[in-house]
């Protein structure tokens, strides 16, 4: 009897530390390092790498492949923030395991122009979470670090 206690116990702990250190899970990214430059257009849909990483807490966001991974089942908030300028339109696409959620876009006529967007997201363990740019659309970083993708885990289900 001691000894399955004691196994039960040791579950129980083990658990209780893989429940506790996957609930933490927040990721904040800008596009470009520490250059400025233009991304696009490209004549297909292109997935976005985003690459300073400000925040990945649970490494969670791969910043070699621009893909969220979530780590256990519940709800997610993802937010992606666009700058463009020009005649160009400035557009890129919230996807989920290769399915269209959101856009963010914007099609100036001239000047600058930006585009935002956020959506929460019941996710499995395992699912990819990314942002593609629109075909055929432009947008521009710098220092300042005017393109981002941010995610967290709101409660786990």
């Amino acid at each position: 009897m001691f000894l399955s206690w004691s196994l039960c116990w040791e579950e129980f702990k083990i658990m209780t530390f893989l429940s506790v250190s996957v609930q933490q899970v927040a990721f904040s990214a800008s596009l470009l390092d520490e250059s400025d430059g233009d991304i696009g257009p490209f004549n297909t849909q292109v997935t976005l790498v985003f690459k300073h990483v400000l925040t990945n807490i649970g490494n969670v966001y791969n910043s070699g492949t621009g893909i969220f991974t979530a780590p256990v089942r519940g709800v997610y908030h993802f937010e992606w923030h666009l700058y463009g300028y020009g005649n160009t339109r400035a557009g890129a696409v919230l996807f989920r395991n290769g399915e269209h959620i959101f856009i963010a876009y914007e099609h100036p006529t001239s000047g600058y122009v930006s585009a935002s967007n956020g959506a929460s997201l019941l996710l499995e363990a395992g699912d990819q979470v990314s942002v593609r740019l629109c075909a055929g659309a432009r947008i521009h970083d710098n220092k300042t670090h005017v393109i981002t993708f941010s995610g967290h885990l709101i409660f786990t289900m």
